[in-house]
């Protein structure tokens, strides 16, 4: 756990962006699918209004209540579900693919796409949400889908961004391995645990809800948005493909 203390090494230094116009800004979520408090979380994401949103544990309820929201956004892409596996994507970047993705022993979607940054960089986005280790579903099947998606992004020749609830700890051995197949890197390293779950207890909360970036993107923030009503916190950050960035004052 050393690694997630303000006492550590950061792995990736925030950066300042010349034209904060090309950078792109990403919120993932995990609603709570029983939740009602669904204007609460709409007004979170009409502040932060970001190009890239990842909505996990939406049924056709949250979905309705955030369709003015959604219609905003050019491209979307859904999976609406009653078991708390449902998912949403929508942005409004240029998209040069989109697909669900069912991983290999998992019957949970995840999102795959090939976004066009504002200053024209083609990049891969990913959206994960395996199932946790609850009674009925064991670990195997949660490290086989985040293993997965290692693999897939290993041999890529593009810039690559990982979000999503992983229900796991950033410091596991599933998580470290995640990184060490995939080469990414995580923001959280060097600031603290920043942790996403469980929303209303602060004397138990982990950081289960994840970003992964690999070392060719700048960092431009990363940080905690405000309890909505979910188990889970909002998380979102700021990215930028644009390779003339200048680091940033602090961590």
């Amino acid at each position: 756990m050393f690694p997630y203390t303000p006492l550590a090494q950061t792995e990736i230094d925030f950066v300042q962006a010349s034209d904060p116009s090309i950078t792109v800004s990403l919120i993932s979520v995990n609603v709570l699918m029983e939740n009602t408090l669904h204007d609460d979380l709409k007004a979170i994401i009409d502040r932060e209004d970001p190009d890239i949103l990842l909505l996990m544990e939406t049924d056709q309820v949250w979905s309705d209540a955030l369709s003015d929201l959604l219609a905003r956004y050019p491209t979307t892409k859904s999976h609406l579900a009653d078991d708390h596996y449902g998912l949403i994507f929508a942005t409004r970047l240029e998209t040069q693919s989109l697909e669900l993705l069912w991983p290999d022993a998992d019957d949970t979607p995840a999102i795959r796409a090939v976004l066009r940054s504002p200053d024209g960089v083609d990049f891969n986005f990913l959206g994960l949400h395996p199932r946790p280790p609850v009674p009925g579903n064991t670990t195997v099947v949660r490290d086989k889908q985040i293993e997965d998606a290692a693999l897939l992004t290993q041999s890529s020749i593009r810039p690559t961004v990982v979000m999503g609830d992983f229900n796991d700890v950033a410091w596991s051995w599933t998580t470290r391995r995640f990184k060490r197949y995939s080469g990414l890197v995580e923001p959280r390293v060097g600031r603290g645990m920043i942790s996403s779950f469980h929303a209303n207890y602060s004397f138990l909360r982990l950081p289960i809800d994840q970003i992964f970036i690999t070392k060719d993107i700048g960092l431009v923030s990363f940080n905690r948005l405000d309890n909505f009503g979910s188990d889970h916190f909002p998380m979102a950050a700021t990215v930028l493909f644009d390779k003339s960035w200048e680091v940033a004052d602090g961590r």
